[in-house]
């Protein structure tokens, strides 16, 4: 192998890395220079090349610095390297390919909207990833109460889908205009859409007064469906927390 070095301005600009970020990662252990030359220079070898390599691919798929370090704690032998590169590469191929089924499916979704068509409602989520929240719903409820929610979610139908989220948009909307309008958590107006809510929840399981309060807390909580949820208002999600909160009294106690 070559014992040719690189400046920390060589390597910069061969990676896009910048020279603060360089000797922050030599600051923490991550990526030590080879040799420091007279005044201070840093000098990179081919294998902090690599090494530097993988740390980008790594944070391409959104491993944090603490993790990236652990992962790359391996035998510096070139088999072991070659191995961990495997890893990565297997992942990379497995996210292009779900970008592509992503892509299909929007350039899908503008053909049928530009050719005024509709598309099947099952192939508008063709593509999206649901195994984080899958694997999260499993630890928080349980194999038994997810497994249950999916084969609901499956016996519906496309039809029954479709209308699942048409329902959706439509007590997202109805909220939106009650927070709008100034009205209370606890008005009638708001508390009918509240309602309608919980029958969506309970075609999957059907919560008791706490943990369907915990569900509205979990709005808040969950920056995801915050986000989802103030899509349709700023302040939606509390606006829903704090309904749901009046709402949830007529429920039976789980305690």
């Amino acid at each position: 192998m070559t014992s040719e070095t690189w400046t920390i301005g060589d390597l910069a600009r061969l990676s896009g890395v910048t020279s603060r970020t360089l000797r922050h990662y030599d600051a923490i252990g991550l990526l030590a220079p080879v040799d420091v030359a007279a005044g201070g220079r840093r000098l990179y070898g081919r294998d902090e090349l690599l090494r530097l390599q993988q740390i980008l691919v790594l944070r391409e798929l959104d491993v944090d610095l603490p993790t990236v370090a652990r992962v790359l704690a391996v035998d510096g032998e070139h088999g072991a390297r070659a191995e961990l590169l495997r890893e990565h590469h297997a992942r990379l191929v497995a996210e292009r390919d779900r970008f592509d089924r992503l892509a299909a499916t929007v350039a899908s979704t503008l053909e049928s909207l530009e050719g005024g068509h509709d598309m099947a409602a099952k192939d508008l989520y063709a593509g999206f990833d649901n195994s984080q929240y899958d694997a999260e719903a499993r630890e928080r409820w349980g194999d038994a109460e997810v497994d249950r929610s999916n084969d609901t979610w499956a016996r519906l139908g496309a039809d029954g889908q479709a209308a699942h989220h048409r329902e959706t948009q439509a007590i997202g909307e109805g909220l939106a205009a009650c927070l709008a309008e100034g009205l209370a958590p606890d008005d009638d107006r708001t508390q009918g859409l509240v309602a309608r809510h919980f029958a969506q929840i309970a075609t999957f399981w059907t919560p008791n007064r706490e943990s369907y309060r915990g569900l509205g807390q979990m709005y808040v909580d969950d920056e995801r469906f915050t986000a989802t949820y103030d899509a349709f208002a700023p302040g939606l999600a509390v606006y829903l927390r704090d309904a749901i909160d009046v709402w949830a009294e007529r429920l039976p106690s789980g305690a």
